[in-house]
C-alpha cells in the first residue's frame, strides 16, 4: 500500500484530512510551528490516534511519519 493510500484510508475512516490532523496535533502540543515538537515520541502520538480515532497502528504511524516530516502527502 502506498503512503498516500494510508492517508486516503485515514480520511475515509475519520472524515479528517491530513491538514485537520496537523491542526489537532498542534492543539495537543505534539506539533509546534508545523513540526514535531521537541521530545515528542511516536508512542504518545499513536496512543492518541488509536484512542481518539480508532486507528490501527500502521495508520497511526503513517500520520506520525507525516508529522515528523519523513513522509509527505503524495508519497
Amino acid at each position: 500500500m502506498s503512503f498516500q493510500a494510508y492517508l486516503d484510508n485515514i480520511e475515509s475512516k475519520t472524515g479528517k484530512s491530513p491538514d485537520e490532523f496537523r491542526k489537532l496535533a498542534e492543539e495537543k502540543g505534539f506539533l509546534a510551528g508545523g513540526k514535531l515538537a521537541d521530545g515528542i515520541k511516536a508512542g504518545e502520538v499513536t496512543k492518541w490516534l488509536k484512542e481518539d480515532f480508532d486507528l490501527g497502528h500502521g495508520h497511526a504511524m503513517a500520520l506520525f511519519a507525516l508529522f515528523k516530516g519523513s513522509k509527505k502527502e503524495g508519497d
